[in-house]
């Protein structure tokens, strides 16, 4: 994994990332969790190519919603798991 592909992760796993699905005319992209879980921004391009790398491994998750609403961009515990062992092998 690239040093781009541990921080989207660690984003991730952070709950600081969004999915945003599209609906309203608005484009499929990714956004910044503000505090109050809603959308603060969207995430700059290199991180959103992390991040569809990420899902492409099946690392991340975006469960849709039941509504059109943004969801939180979770990892797997495939995700976790490599999180974790990357972080103890910096320590």
């Amino acid at each position: 994994m690239t040093a781009q592909d541990v921080q989207a992760l660690a984003d991730a796993a952070d709950g600081l990332i969004l999915f945003h699905n599209g609906l309203w005319g608005a484009p499929t992209c990714y956004m910044w969790a503000g505090p109050d879980g809603t959308a603060a921004g969207r995430v700059p391009p290199w991180e959103c190519e992390a991040l569809d790398r990420l899902s492409w491994r099946k690392l991340i998750v975006a469960e849709p919603g039941a509504g059109a609403g943004d969801v939180p961009v979770v990892p797997t515990e495939a995700g976790l798991a490599l999180l974790r062992a990357h972080r103890a092998h910096a320590a």
